[in-house]
């Protein structure tokens, strides 16, 4: 629904520095308890601009917090979304010398994205730090 209510309007953005969509979401716990159901988080549709100081009516703005981040790409429809979250959550980042990191974590998807179909990519950002030690 969130998609369906941006994308008529994306024309109303001013000063797009990309034809890319960006899928956002802030969430309000980190860890294993992060996919939970009941997990709350914020979702975003958005697009990259120059300038932020002013937004469509009923838009706002968010300046994303700079930091490092790990690039996955999923290739498949959004429905085969989990099993990538899983092998990045589950797998890579456990097995890797970072953690989590409090900032949003995001998927850039390219203009004609189409979560519907089965070759579709789209770029999975992953806020990390390093690991601390619990010596």
């Amino acid at each position: 629904m969130l998609w369906q209510s941006f994308m008529p309007r994306r024309g109303e953005v001013q000063g797009r520095i990309t034809d890319t969509y960006i899928s956002l979401r802030t969430l309000q716990t980190l860890g294993p308890e992060m996919f939970a159901p009941d997990t709350p988080f914020e979702k975003w549709a958005a697009v990259a601009v120059n300038d932020h100081a002013t937004a469509p009516e009923g838009m706002a703005t968010m300046v994303l917090p700079a930091g490092q981040y790990a690039v996955f790409i999923h290739h498949g429809p959004a429905s085969a979304f989990a099993p990538t979250m899983q092998f990045i959550f589950g797998q890579w980042l456990p097995n890797s010398e970072y953690e989590l990191d409090a900032r949003p974590q995001f998927e850039i998807l390219e203009e004609g994205y189409d979560p519907l179909d089965v070759n579709a990519q789209e770029q999975v950002w992953i806020p990390i730090r390093p690991r601390v030690s619990a010596e």
